[in-house]
């Protein structure tokens, strides 16, 4: 089963806006992913939806943080971003008279939803500024960094972490 990488490719997109000088085309952002802008685009819309970017079109438009970091948590961007099912485990449900089907199920439907709440939770104490502030930390002791940056505004983007 293919992992849904949607939250943590916008948490790298927004972390990048967050440094930014200006909009950032969506294929600028298309590059960097490896991905269509179209995917871009449909990705970014329900951030937009939700408040935390804004879109320009036409000459010098793109996307662009329309929030304050403080204020927005990974789990609002993974809501943002149409919460996708955070575990590939399920139960069986084939035979549900079976007592240990019922049994099985009932453990593995207690576990999933603690490990849910518990992702939940965690999710929801960090912001997005704090995720900036690990950035500029890192980045503060990586002299390589400023050169990503400046390929960030240039056509190689695909360079950058």
């Amino acid at each position: 089963m293919r992992n849904d990488s949607r939250l943590s490719r916008m948490l790298h997109v927004l972390l990048h806006m967050a440094r930014h000088d200006g909009p950032m085309k969506s294929e600028a952002i298309g590059m960097m992913l490896g991905t269509n802008p179209v995917v871009v685009r449909r990705t970014l819309a329900g951030l937009r939806d939700a408040g935390y970017v804004r879109s320009e079109k036409g000459h010098g438009g793109g996307w662009a943080i329309a929030c304050d970091l403080e204020r927005v948590s990974l789990l609002d961007v993974y809501r943002a971003v149409g919460g996708p099912r955070l575990f590939a485990i399920g139960n069986e449900h084939s035979n549900p008279a079976c007592a240990v089907e019922q049994l099985v199920n009932a453990a593995v439907e207690d576990v999933l939803r603690d490990a849910e709440a518990l992702m939940v939770e965690r999710l929801g104490a960090v912001s997005l500024a704090e995720l900036g502030r690990g950035l500029e930390a890192r980045c503060a002791d990586d002299p390589r960094w400023r050169l990503r940056e400046a390929d960030a505004a240039g056509a190689d983007a695909s360079r950058m972490p």
